[in-house]
């Protein structure tokens, strides 16, 4: 969201906000009404459908690559993905999170394949 807080004569203020969709209902509120009023630009992130999830992931691990540890080496497996996508339910907060756990229980357990059984206990923890 993108507020602007203006007298008549100039702009005092510009505001960028970045929640999570309760803040919509925030600014539904009686008190928060100006503010709401003020808001010029509104955004809404939906969720990724399941290709979206499985692209988003490989890209997030392409743009992670590094020369000593190529992307290509960390690989999700099919099924993986599939709890991903039906854990999260797509919401890419919700994907990050997983994938972030994923990975660190895959470091943890010296592998590079992450399978359902490191998604299943990786939301567990978090879901």
């Amino acid at each position: 969201l993108l507020s602007n807080l203006e007298t008549e004569k100039e702009k005092l203020l510009q505001i960028v906000l970045v929640g999570q969709p309760e803040l919509y209902d925030k600014l539904k509120l009686p008190a928060l009404r100006q503010l709401n009023q003020r808001v010029s630009v509104r955004y809404h992130l939906t969720p990724l459908n399941r290709n979206e999830v499985y692209y988003y992931i490989k890209h997030r691990l392409t743009v992670a690559k590094t020369k000593e540890l190529p992307q290509d080496k960390i690989q999700f497996t099919s099924k993986a993905l599939d709890m991903i996508y039906e854990q999260t339910e797509g919401t890419p907060r919700m994907v990050n999170i997983i994938c972030d756990r994923a990975l660190l229980a895959g470091f943890i357990s010296e592998t590079f394949t992450i399978d359902e059984t490191i998604i299943n206990n990786c939301a567990k923890e978090i879901i």
